[in-house]
């Protein structure tokens, strides 16, 4: 009688395992977008750092695919967003430059459709946190551009805690400062009170979107402050790297040690509750990182920083992964762009929708389609103009020369009333690299190779007039420094 039981009892354990099963693969998947800010390109250990350990981001690029030549849209964080949200180049819908100053009415252009609002469409609960970015009118709100839930920061930034903790050197850029209603922390549209460290604030919120929509198709939005500054870290993760003496270094690593422990966090979250294997993970940054931090990040062997259309400002670590489709444990030298993940998870949300820039990765990773996704990419900012091919990249940067009298003390140069005009009166540097044996960008070909120069010229110009001029843009262009590339100074707009 109790083999009888203990039979029954098995059977309908492997029955409710087996339909558990079935039931998960054959719902749409899980997506789970994890956005970093300002994370260099060699930041991570995965991509070759080896300073800053992350054992959850290379176990995630271990079961997924990791791409050495992906891109953003652009080399600072709002218009990078843009892009990637709307699956379009942002100087279409004129979000072509950073907030520069406080405006509570721009934002993105409230015609564009989202990311959330295409999945919303496909039955998807869609949910952010972290930092938006795009404005902080009502009409420019989160939860006005197709995200049922928010909880996060609608500024470019915020402090990680607003009490210091015991020990100054945790806070690498001095005590921090009460946050107020501009960069202060948000669910849905109230403004709340946050004493924990914020990274593990908004993983314990994406933790709880989770275990919230378990049991319907989500879509959930993960866009960390970290490690963009203020740079700022727990005594949990700065004791990881006693050995550090640079305290920017040391500070920054411990950073970004609590977005790997955020990532695994969220893995095994989703490996919990049965829907890791039938879930996209995307992980990716807004952008290289910040010359300007001390010395305290990495984009390896890349040229430039955040702001530059050098590769070390565009070219980002960009990790996908998804168990049940994916074959994983891969390295792609493909180019591709962050404006993709939108054809990419609508389509594998039942029904791609198209853009004009957008490309559904899935039949390049499953060995469907052959060849690159993208014939050229394309980045603006002013007056400086980029394209690139599968092995050239042509940047042609406005000439300048402002004196010491014209920069300001954030090291950016004092604009005009209303931005700086995107024409080049002492004309433009041009510069070529071969990408494909040069990616440090270190010897400029142009004069080599004025038949490649003169085909990108052309391939751009026609790129190019489908868009709006950049003086059109939302916001004008008010950032912008001056520095020296290949023996002449240059002014960078952004």
């Amino acid at each position: 009688m109790k083999t009888k039981t203990l039979a029954r009892t098995l059977v309908s354990v492997f029955t409710f395992l087996i339909a558990s099963t079935i039931a998960a693969q054959s719902r749409q998947p899980n997506i789970v977008f994890i956005f970093a800010d300002d994370l260099g390109y060699a930041d991570t250990s995965v991509y070759g750092s080896e300073v800053i350990r992350t054992p959850h981001i290379d176990a995630l690029a271990g079961e997924g695919i990791r791409f050495t030549q992906g891109y953003v849209s652009h080399p600072v964080c709002s218009p990078s967003r843009a892009g990637l949200l709307t699956g379009r180049y942002q100087q279409r819908h004129g979000w072509e430059f950073n907030p520069a100053r406080r405006d509570d009415a721009a934002g993105m252009d409230i015609n564009e459709q989202t990311i959330a609002d295409a999945l919303k469409a496909q039955g998807y609960a869609t949910g952010m946190i972290g930092k938006w970015h795009l404005g902080h009118a009502e009409e420019h709100h989160p939860m006005s551009r197709g995200f049922d839930e928010y909880f996060g920061v609608l500024a470019g930034g915020s402090q990680f805690f607003e009490t210091l903790p015991e020990g100054g050197e945790y806070a690498r850029n001095g005590a921090p400062t009460k946050r107020t209603p501009y960069n202060g922390i948000y669910r849905d549209r109230e403004l709340v009170q946050v004493d924990e460290y914020l990274t593990d604030v908004f993983t314990d919120e994406a933790i709880t979107f989770i275990d919230h929509h378990a049991d319907d198709p989500f879509f959930l939005y993960l866009s960390h402050t970290t490690p963009h500054t203020p740079l700022q870290a727990t005594k949990q993760y700065l004791d990881r790297y006693g050995h550090i003496r640079n305290m920017a270094t040391r500070v920054y690593a411990a950073m970004v040690s609590s977005l790997d422990d955020s990532v695994g966090r969220v893995v095994q979250k989703l490996k919990d509750i049965g829907q890791y294997e039938n879930t996209i993970i995307a992980f990716l940054s807004d952008n290289g990182c910040a010359g300007y931090i001390d010395n305290a990040c990495s984009n390896g062997e890349l040229a430039g920083f955040k702001r530059y259309h050098q590769e070390g400002g565009i070219r980002i670590p960009f990790i996908l992964s998804w168990p049940t489709e994916l074959e994983g444990n891969r390295v792609l030298d493909t180019p591709v762009i962050s404006l993709d993940l939108f054809g990419t998870f609508t389509a594998a949300a039942g029904q791609m929708v198209e853009t004009e820039d957008t490309v559904n990765l899935l039949p390049y990773l499953k060995g469907e389609e052959e060849g690159n996704p993208h014939d050229f990419l394309y980045w603006r900012s002013g007056a400086t103009m980029v394209i690139r091919d599968e092995r050239w990249k042509l940047i042609k940067f406005k000439l300048s020369d402002f004196d010491d009298d014209a920069i300001d003390t954030t090291g950016r140069l004092t604009p005009p009333a209303g931005g700086w005009h995107a024409d080049a009166p002492l004309g433009h540097k041009l510069v070529l690299y071969d990408l494909a044996n040069d990616p440090g960008e270190t010897t400029n070909l142009a004069e080599q190779h004025p038949d490649i120069v003169a085909r990108l010229e052309a391939e751009y110009a026609q790129w190019n007039v489908q868009l709006p001029p950049a003086s059109e843009a939302i916001l004008p262009g008010l950032r912008s420094i001056q520095t020296e590339i290949d023996g002449s100074n240059v002014q960078l707009i952004f």
